[in-house]
């Protein structure tokens, strides 16, 4: 049995190349694969079921397949595709995880599993607009505009996005370590599995219950980025795109 893990490809119209990379690789999952997560940002946006973005129909189609061949299939929303809704997870095959999810893995490691950006809390104004799209009276609001109108207020949002990540110093754009700490501690868990950060690496860190390590899963471009675990360990893993 394995698990295998993903997050932030961000597939998106223009970049066929991740389409692509990311067919190929579930039509390869290796056969002892039980369960795929998709930690977030699958989607570069979503601004509803009723308007998905071009091939999503197609992926959807092929995660339901690898979900009649038994693997399990998890979503975790990220920054970029949290409206993912119920419609397309359902003709996907794929159930919704909570923002934080905290399963026992193959190698007997409690685990939790998130997309990420909940851990910057150093960047202040990131987490105050992620509180107000988060809110399900402005998402109610957002999804009752018009196909064009999200569109617009999507590529206005990405755009402010870029210009402030610019602006802003790396280490504010990170995880903040205290932060992760405190999750960790108060989830119980001994290793931390999370993407967003688009820095691929694992860090061994220190808890008051003992050693512990979190992973960085990478974004898609060049390379594909997954995790792979099961009971001879956990590992992080890459492949040419």
């Amino acid at each position: 049995m394995s698990l295998i893990l993903i997050s932030d490809i961000h597939l998106q119209p223009g970049r066929p190349d991740l389409s692509a990379g990311l067919s190929r690789f579930l039509d390869n999952l290796d056969r002892d694969c039980q369960q795929l997560y998709l930690l977030g940002d699958l989607f570069e946006y979503w601004i509803g079921d009723d308007a998905p973005l071009p091939g999503a129909e197609q992926l959807a189609e092929q995660l339901h397949g690898l979900s009649d061949r038994g693997i399990q299939l998890f979503f975790q929303a990220g920054n970029r595709d949290f409206l993912v809704g119920q419609q397309w997870l359902k003709q996907a095959g794929t159930q919704l995880l909570p923002e934080a999810f905290k399963l026992r893995f193959p190698d007997g490691v409690m685990t939790l599993l998130m997309h990420g950006d909940q851990l910057c809390t150093d960047d202040t104004a990131y987490q105050a607009f992620r509180q107000q799209v988060r809110d399900p009276d402005w998402q109610q609001a957002f999804l009752h505009k018009s196909v064009d109108e999200r569109i617009a207020i999507a590529e206005q949002l990405r755009t402010e996005s870029k210009k402030q990540g610019a602006a802003k110093t790396d280490a504010i754009m990170d995880v903040s370590p205290a932060t992760v700490q405190q999750v960790m501690e108060k989830a119980a868990v001994s290793r931390l599995i999370h993407g967003h950060t688009h820095r691929p690496a694992v860090h061994q860190l220190e808890l008051t219950s003992g050693m512990a390590e979190r992973m960085v899963l990478g974004d898609w471009g060049k390379k594909g980025w997954y995790i792979k675990a099961d009971t001879t360990g956990t590992r992080l893993l890459s492949f040419a795109i």
